[in-house]
Parts: C-alpha cells; structure tokens; sequence
C-alpha cells in the first residue's frame, strides 16, 4: 500500500526511479540535479535496484548513452540541470527525432553568465524547441507522480518520445515535503514493460537516424510534428488512468479559483504554490483574480488555454526566464494562443525569480494589484522585471 514519508524531493524522486525498474541510467552529476544521481547510484551499488549505471564524462556523453539504451529497446532514465542540459543540447534533437522513449528529470537552473546554481526556467526555455514532450511540477508529490507517468508517456506506442519532468532547483529539489510514495505492485500495475516495436538487434541490422538529403528531410520533420501533435490526447488519458489509480489529477492546464474572473495570473513551476496564496489573501479582500498553471509545456496545450482565457479580459504572466531582446518565453505562446480569438485578452508580461530569487507571498499580491490596475497599459514596454534594484 501506499505510505505517507517526509522525504528530500531528488531522494523521492529516485526512489519513483526506482519503483518503475529502469534498465538503464546514464548520467553526469550537476548541481541541483546531484541528489538524484547519487542516490540511484547508490541504489544500484547496494542491489536495491537491478539496473545498468553508466557513469559518463559530461551531459552530452549522458544523452549518448541513453540514445543508445533506448534504440535497443530498454527502459532509460537521466537528469541533469542548466549548463548541463546545454551540454546535450544537440543530442536532444537526435533522442525526440528519432523518437526514443527516454525520461528526463531537468531540475530547472539558470544559465551563467554570471555563474549561478539556484533555479529558474532559462534551461527549460533554451530546450523549448528540442521535440521533447515536457511537464512542469510545482510540489515533490507531483515530481514523483510525473515521473512514473512520464515513462508511461514516453513508451506508449502512439507516443514514442523522450519526456523531461522539469523541476525547480532548490526550492523543489533540495526541499523535504510529506509525499505519499506509491505503493510499487500498483506502479508496476499502471506501468506495463517496455516493448517498444521499432528497436535495434543484432540479428537484424539496420540503420537508424541516418542522414536525410533535402528530397526526405522536410517530410522527416512533418511526420515528426505530426506525431507530437497526436501525443496530448494519449497524456490525457494516461493522466486520467493515473486520476484512478491513485487518486490525483493531472491536467494539461490547471486552473486555480479562475471561474468567472475577468483577471488571472498564469505561472509554472514550483512559485504557483506562493502565487495561489496570493490570490486567497486578494480574493478575501475582494479582488477579482484567479490562477492558471500551465503543466504541460510542450506540446502547447492551446485548446485549453483558450478554452479557461474564455472571459478574460486581462491574463498577467509571470516568467522565470527572458528572452533578451524580447520578453518573457511563456508570455509570447500565449499571446499567440489568442491571437486568432475574436475576444483577445490584455497579456501583461512580467519576468521574476530569476537565479533562484523569492518571489513571497506578498510579492505577488503586488505583482498582481499592478496587472490588474490601469497604470499597466504598457505604453511601448513589453514586459517589467519584478523587484529589480537599478
């Protein structure tokens, strides 16, 4: 049965590892994601967890290896953070167009310079475009419940793509929260084995990623986009068989006392617990606002979106990353969600937490109180970074 622990969120996330018997780990240890790796390798070292520990030089060695494991049919896992998932960045595009079921905890950190360890989304947004299926967590119990979902996910057969589960670094991973650890006859229950239709074997040699001349190559990336378009009726119902297994839900959008609101916040990650504290104090003190969490980041739930930002007429988005020279990543996607709908909501971008700064409680109370008062209306500034000294 289930039990109920007091645990570091990467010790629990390991342990969620464990419960869905990998056959192979492949990875390089970076701060904040050292936790996890340490402690499957000790897993591995003491027999607690039968499975192939690799080791490896750097990230991009990390993701070699698991392109490998999973082109050979077996069950993959690795995790890294910020300059390491940069590291791999080139093998990503190889793991998603090849469409090899790896999972990936990514504990989200920002990117130097200047060099820091603490958390923010820049990683997560520099990966955006890799062709990875990939979920945000805001709390150790949806870290481990998305992991064992993710290789659910990855391995279905009308899914065959690699997942990252992003978590944020310090203030999810290095955190100890009250988990409810599954029981592992019912993980093993929900998550059949891997049998993955399309692998190598050395009694029939073939080739796999091979290089694509111009005449194939446009074709390649269509029938890759259209396969990842396809995959977001497959989480839900896994999300959904997930809901009656073990009595939690997971949505693509979340929505967080926004019905009938004219005004909400949007947030990802591990600050929409803050955030959804702000939003009781203001609702008590008769403020019109709600809260929107967006969970599955890519692909882009664009339906949902707009079918909660139906109403609204003000969405105020707070980014754990910029774009230099633009704005806020997630504040772009969902003005161009609603560009196209005849009643377009105010998007008002604000960038914050960056390189693992708090935003409290009261932070965004007045983050919100200036996305709702009329003194915002933009005036040429694309986005205003939250609590900067100048």
């Amino acid at each position: 049965m289930s039990k109920r622990v007091g645990v570091e969120v990467s010790i629990a996330l390991g342990d969620a590892v464990k419960m869905v018997n990998p056959d192979v780990i492949a990875a390089y240890p970076i701060t904040p994601q050292t936790h996890i790796v340490e402690h499957l390798a000790e897993l591995v070292a003491q027999g607690e967890l039968d499975a192939e520990y690799v080791p490896v030089e750097s990230e991009h060695s990390a993701m070699s290896a698991c392109l490998g494991s999973a082109a050979a049919g077996a069950r993959t896992f690795t995790a890294t953070a910020g300059q390491g998932l940069e590291l791999m960045h080139e093998v990503l595009y190889v793991a998603s167009g090849m469409r090899l079921p790896i999972v990936m905890a990514v504990v989200n950190r920002a990117l130097s310079a200047p060099l820091s360890v603490w958390g923010d989304h820049s990683d997560a947004m520099a990966v955006r475009d890799t062709g990875w299926i990939q979920i945000f967590t805001e709390n150790g119990q949806e870290v481990v419940d998305q992991t064992i979902c993710a290789f659910k996910i990855a391995e279905h057969h009308d899914v065959l793509f690699p997942v990252m589960v992003h978590l944020d670094g310090f203030h999810l991973s290095h955190v100890i929260e009250p988990i409810e650890m599954p029981d592992e006859k019912k993980v093993c229950e929900y998550l059949p084995a891997n049998t993955n239709p399309f692998t190598l074997h050395p009694s029939k040699p073939i080739a796999m990623g091979d290089f694509a001349p111009p005449v194939v190559f446009t074709e390649a990336k269509w029938a890759q986009e259209k396969a990842m378009l396809g995959v977001k009726k497959v989480i839900n119902e896994i999300w959904d068989e997930f809901a009656v297994k073990f009595g939690r839900t997971y949505k693509p959008v979340e929505c967080y006392k926004c019905e009938g609101v004219k005004n909400v916040l949007v947030t990802m990650g591990s600050y929409s617990e803050t955030a959804m504290t702000a939003v009781d104090n203001l609702r008590e003190k008769g403020e019109d606002i709600g809260l929107i969490r967006i969970r599955l980041w890519r692909p882009f739930p664009f339906e949902e979106l707009r079918a909660v930002l139906k109403g609204v007429e003000n969405v105020i988005v707070l980014d754990r990353s910029i774009s230099p020279g633009a704005s806020g990543t997630v504040a772009s996607e969902i003005k161009s969600a609603m560009y196209t709908e005849k009643e377009k909501p105010t998007v008002k971008s604000y960038i914050g937490g960056l390189g693992g700064r708090d935003i409290t409680v009261e932070g965004f109370e007045d983050l919100i109180k200036d996305g709702i008062s009329d003194r915002n209306e933009y005036n040429g500034i694309e986005f205003q970074m939250v609590g900067v000294r100048e």
